[in-house]
């Protein structure tokens, strides 16, 4: 469940009004942010941490006359850790983040692991042809170039506007 789309003024904190300075349009949007916070608080909590950890996959997309272009930044990934599908018109991109790292000094000892999996879906705003999608990772972008299928290409017509 996405928790800022249920509630986007949530990323604006204010301070707390006091009720006699607040409206009672202010005073219900505080006690709709306590009511989430009360009900919801680890759901907050682990889209925070998955942001602040970089488990959320930034993607762009584009899209020309003859193809689909998907941009993914995958930092850190190795590329057998990632899989990308195609099912019912979205592109599937997921992937597991591995951290590991030792330090052996005179006085301590410090190991620290980290490990995470992502997963975005993209709708797809045409058919594609499946047997010509070309994917390509290099220096920790994914990118994925889905052609158009024929038919999408030929759906497309330039509509004549008239004067009233």
């Amino acid at each position: 469940m996405d928790l800022p789309a249920l509630n986007p003024f949530r990323l604006r904190r204010r301070p707390s009004l006091t009720s006699a300075v607040a409206g009672p349009f202010e005073r219900m949007h505080e006690e709709i942010d306590r009511l989430f916070d009360e009900f919801l608080p680890e759901a907050a909590t682990a889209k925070e941490s998955e942001l602040r950890q970089g488990l959320f996959a930034s993607v762009d997309v584009g899209e020309t006359d003859d193809s689909v272009e998907v941009n993914a930044d995958l930092p850190g990934i190795d590329q057998k850790d990632i899989s990308v599908t195609l099912r019912n018109g979205n592109l599937m991109i997921r992937g597991e983040r591995r951290h590991e790292s030792e330090e052996k000094k005179k006085n301590y000892y410090r190991a620290e692991r980290s490990y995470g999996a992502f997963s975005r879906s993209i709708p797809l705003p045409c058919e594609v042809d499946q047997d010509k999608i070309d994917a390509r990772f290099q220096n920790g972008v994914l990118t994925v170039r889905l052609p158009k299928s024929t038919a999408a290409r030929e759906s497309e017509r330039k509509i004549e506007i008239k004067t009233a």
